[in-house]
């Protein structure tokens, strides 16, 4: 955007009343900028998200932008957080990053995904903390059928779901399985801060999507281990990792990893990433996986949690294109402690747009101490 749209969007948005006014107002500038018209239920005579879609136009005229879906989709976000009160961090969240965020099957079903169908297969860009905003590290992308069972609840709303179905013998709860509740509890599961004992007793049934933030230390040690699976081609050595953790869980780590091993080779050589990821997410689901996971997890504590995950980044056991960062860093824009909703004093300034990253996973660890890992985006299927 030039200088002088900057400066007539600023003058513009001075007159709105309110940080919400001013967001329908943007919106509407932006739904202007790449030549699209906002929804009509919004744009009634005095709306500001009218007046900000009428200065678009007067600024932009026909020197507009190509409204690419993901764009579409980027709008679509804004409008759907702004009804709702809930915050969006429209600095990390762009159409860039909903493109990198995109993935071909949905996480929660394992169905295909489509697009602009009207299918409750239809891709969908939801929240996976519903206590957190539109921000980095808290969307991915699946299915409108998964989106909409998971509408409001928690992850212990989805892991009560999956139990219910199990002992009920039911077919389903709001169109999903057992197993699809059991996948959505433990995805939301990796967005939510836990105590150390909790996220230790949870198995790892969905690697983080792109740029999913894992937020919990013995969590983002899971995904680690777990990962080192998850390369095509020869099998991977066990023994460096095994180093880095105290020689009192080193036999227990040897059990789990042989184990995980089994579940590797019993994929095949000609796996490729995606059916190795699948294979070792299937391997979660198995209880002596989870009993000798636990049997690691408990004896460590988040800090050696945190340590060793730093040092696997450092050596590049998991991945070449990992790296940590604080908590704080992780959850800009989460809104944490409104509990995802929108600030109600006045907005803040206007901070000039950057261009997004690399595609990649993520994960994070909970403060005080300093780490969050990021997943290369080929790991996605």
């Amino acid at each position: 955007m030039s200088d002088a749209h900057t400066l007539a969007r600023s003058t513009l948005v001075l007159d709105t009343p309110s940080p919400a006014d001013r967001t329908a107002f943007e919106i509407g500038w932006d739904h202007a900028h790449y030549r699209l018209v906002p929804p009509a239920d919004h744009l009634h005579e005095g709306h500001p998200m009218r007046q900000g879609w009428e200065a678009g136009q007067a600024v932009f005229g026909a020197r507009t932008l190509r409204a690419t879906p993901h764009v579409r989709k980027w709008l679509q976000l804004r409008l759907n957080a702004w009804l709702r009160g809930k915050a969006f961090d429209t600095v990390a969240v762009t159409p860039h990053f909903l493109k990198a965020i995109d993935v071909p099957v949905c996480p929660i079903t394992g169905e295909a995904l489509t697009h602009g169908t009207g299918l409750p297969s239809d891709a969908s860009v939801d929240r996976v903390n519903n206590d957190a905003g539109y921000a980095a590290g808290n969307l991915a992308v699946m299915s409108v059928r998964a989106n909409r069972a998971k509408s409001l609840y928690d992850w212990r709303d989805a892991a009560c779901f999956a139990r219910q179905i199990e002992a009920g013998r039911l077919g389903t709860i709001d169109g999903l399985s057992a197993g699809q509740w059991a996948r959505l509890a433990s995805l939301m599961s990796l967005c939510t801060p836990l105590t150390h004992a909790e996220a230790a007793s949870l198995p790892l049934l969905v690697l983080p999507p792109p740029r999913l933030r894992v937020l919990n230390p013995v969590q983002a040690l899971q995904v680690v281990l777990t990962l080192r699976f998850c390369y095509p081609g020869r099998l991977p050595r066990v023994d460096q990792v095994v180093a880095l953790f105290p020689e009192g869980v080193r036999l227990a780590l040897h059990n789990l990893l042989t184990t995980l091993l089994a579940r590797r080779i019993a994929a095949g050589p000609a796996a490729d990433a995606a059916a190795l990821r699948r294979a070792m997410e299937a391997a979660w689901a198995r209880p002596l996986v989870l009993r000798r996971w636990q049997r690691v997890a408990l004896r460590l504590t988040p800090a050696q949690c945190e340590r060793i995950v730093e040092l696997a980044v450092q050596r590049r056991l998991a991945g070449s294109e990992l790296r940590c960062l604080s908590f704080e860093v992780a959850t800009d824009g989460w809104a944490l402690e409104t509990n995802g909703r929108a600030a109600a004093d006045s907005p803040e300034p206007m901070r000039q747009q950057l261009p997004a990253p690399a595609a990649v996973h993520e994960v994070t660890a909970l403060p005080p101490t300093p780490a969050r890992t990021e997943l290369p985006r080929w790991l996605a299927r």
